[in-house]
Protein backbone atom coordinates (compact mmCIF):
# COMPACT_ATOMS: atom_id res chain seq x y z
CA UNK A 1 0.00 0.00 0.00
CA UNK A 2 1.41 3.66 -1.20
CA UNK A 3 2.06 6.29 2.00
CA UNK A 4 -0.06 9.43 1.82
CA UNK A 5 2.63 11.93 0.66
CA UNK A 6 2.41 14.97 3.34
CA UNK A 7 3.24 18.37 2.63
CA UNK A 8 4.93 20.56 5.12
CA UNK A 9 2.62 24.30 5.85
CA UNK A 10 5.69 26.26 4.04
CA UNK A 11 4.70 24.21 0.81
CA UNK A 12 1.25 24.70 1.25
CA UNK A 13 1.63 28.20 1.43
CA UNK A 14 3.93 28.78 -1.52
CA UNK A 15 1.50 26.79 -3.50
CA UNK A 16 -1.78 29.09 -2.07
CA UNK A 17 0.28 32.09 -3.09
CA UNK A 18 0.92 30.79 -6.67
CA UNK A 19 -3.07 29.93 -6.70
CA UNK A 20 -3.99 33.89 -5.31
CA UNK A 21 -1.38 35.64 -7.94
CA UNK A 22 -3.78 34.08 -10.85
CA UNK A 23 -0.73 34.19 -13.12
CA UNK A 24 -1.37 30.53 -13.94
CA UNK A 25 -3.79 28.01 -14.49
CA UNK A 26 -4.30 25.48 -11.71
CA UNK A 27 -2.84 22.56 -13.89
CA UNK A 28 0.41 24.28 -14.40
CA UNK A 29 0.93 25.11 -11.24
CA UNK A 30 0.03 21.54 -9.99
CA UNK A 31 2.85 20.22 -12.45
CA UNK A 32 4.99 22.91 -11.48
CA UNK A 33 4.85 21.59 -7.90
CA UNK A 34 4.31 17.93 -8.79
CA UNK A 35 0.62 17.47 -7.26
CA UNK A 36 -3.03 16.67 -8.71
CA UNK A 37 -4.68 19.55 -9.89
CA UNK A 38 -7.96 17.91 -7.94
CA UNK A 39 -5.23 18.70 -4.46
CA UNK A 40 -5.59 22.33 -5.04
CA UNK A 41 -9.01 22.83 -5.45
CA UNK A 42 -9.74 21.44 -2.26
Amino acid sequence: MAMKKQYTPEFKAQVVKEILKEKKTMTQIAAEYGVSPVQLSQ
